[in-house]
């Protein structure tokens, strides 16, 4: 029984996912645009190397690990 309802549950929930991407919508975290002015101020403060990576996440207002996420981009 509960098999059976675990499936309904999954067939209702891929049914709902696929009305969403047939009225245009995508799931998912928005993608961070290499264009966007704190990443562009983050990779000219790295490769500046006047400051520490701490004083720049501190600037930023951002975390070590999202600092990182900009530079690799």
């Amino acid at each position: 029984m509960a098999q059976f309802e675990r499936r309904l549950i999954q067939e209702r929930t891929k049914a709902g996912l696929a009305a969403a991407r047939a009225r245009g919508r995508t799931g998912g975290r928005p993608k961070i645009s290499t264009g966007k002015a704190k990443v562009l101020l983050a990779k000219k403060l790295y490769a500046d190397k006047s400051l520490e990576i701490d004083a720049i996440c501190k600037t930023l207002r951002i975390s070590r690990s999202t600092f990182y996420r900009y530079v690799r981009l």
